[in-house]
């Protein structure tokens, strides 16, 4: 029986990944996710999992010691995924103190507890791990060719990125000073169901369903890998049980794609699938784009080299772009309901 830490465990991946372990290893594992329940956190994501035997929900924030003290004292924890920490660049340019607070000093918390409740006078107990979840946005802007690999030197350009750089640096630290064991994941673009109408296809979709403008940062030929939800999932947990202490891990889902394809992808396939439908979907065209001053700091193009977790721990992304992004756009068609209230909470 292994117990997971989740924090964050209400947001987009989060959610996913207790979704996921559950389904993977069933029984045999318990999971208590520490959430703050911000704008991002939605327990309607979870409520499947509600009465789920192994499962435990506790409201805090990571930055709260004392409680987070008291999660290690009253659970024997045995993995930390730390997925807690304020994502939105556009935020991250107006709001720069809450990503430095949640993203850096919440995990040195975690990371302080976790060694407090680990440390033996024999070292640490086999099979505990931190896991540091990150971001390819760490390592900076591509130009047109090349692949951010572990070796990149980190290099951010937003307060987003600098907190996320800034925080894997803390844990890297613990691993050489404390040898506490930990890894750290850097993940391209994630998609897939549950994630919220702030992101890019989630806001699109939400978008072309009312007939409002689509806004496109620049000219909208940033390039992004994007990485189907559940198979970024598959590789934590893989990192989790198989990953080599101390060491970075890349994911990516080797889908390179412009912004501006991703908006045509999705408008193409919202007409697809609701051709059948007596939606009035004449509206769902390219007439909805709108061009809009791009995003300061704006990095032109991320690529991963996911060649270190496939060679080593065997891993390889299960989901093409196409079935992924065709099943994805199908979830939020049939989970109206979802949308509409979580764009509710968010945009009023």
């Amino acid at each position: 029986m292994h117990t997971y830490l989740v924090t964050g465990g209400a947001g987009f991946i989060g959610a996913n990944f207790i979704k996921y372990i559950f389904r993977k290893h069933g029984r045999n594992i318990s999971i208590v996710n520490l959430d703050k329940l911000t704008y991002a956190g939605n327990l309607a994501s979870l409520a499947d999992m509600e009465g789920e035997k192994g499962y435990h929900f506790i409201k805090g924030d990571i930055c709260d010691r004392k409680l987070v003290k008291e999660v290690f004292a009253s659970y024997d924890i045995d993995y930390v995924v730390n997925f807690a920490a304020e994502s939105h660049v556009d935020r991250s340019i107006t709001e720069p103190d809450v990503f430095i607070r949640t993203n850096i000093m919440g995990t040195q918390v975690l990371l302080d507890e976790a060694r407090l409740a680990w440390e033996t006078g024999y070292g640490y107990p086999v099979n505990r791990k931190f896991l540091q979840v990150s971001t390819d946005e760490v390592y900076g802007s591509l130009g047109s060719e090349g692949y951010f690999s572990e070796n990149t030197p980190v290099n951010p350009h937003s307060p987003y990125s600098a907190s996320k750089a800034g925080a894997d640096m803390i844990v890297q630290a613990y691993y050489d000073t404390y040898g506490l064991p930990v890894n750290i994941t850097r993940c391209s673009n994630n998609y897939g169901p549950y994630q919220f109408p702030e992101k890019l296809i989630p806001l699109l979709i939400r978008n072309c369903l009312r007939g409002i403008s689509l806004p496109v940062y620049g000219d909208g030929r940033n390039v992004r890998d994007w990485l189907y939800v559940e198979d970024h999932c598959a590789a934590i947990d893989l990192v989790l049980r198989a990953g080599k202490a101390g060491q970075v891990y890349n994911i990516g889902g080797n889908n390179e794609r412009q912004n501006i394809e991703i908006v045509n992808t999705v408008i193409n396939m919202l007409n697809v699938l609701l051709e059948d439908s007596d939606r009035r979907k004449s509206k769902i065209n390219a007439s909805l784009i709108k061009y809009v001053e791009d995003r300061k700091g704006h990095d032109r193009r991320y690529a991963i080299d996911a060649g270190k977790i496939m060679d080593e721990l065997g891993w390889k992304p299960a989901k093409g772009f196409d079935d992924g992004i065709k099943e994805t756009v199908q979830w939020y068609l049939n989970n109206e309901a979802w949308l509409e209230n979580v764009q509710r909470e968010i945009f009023g």
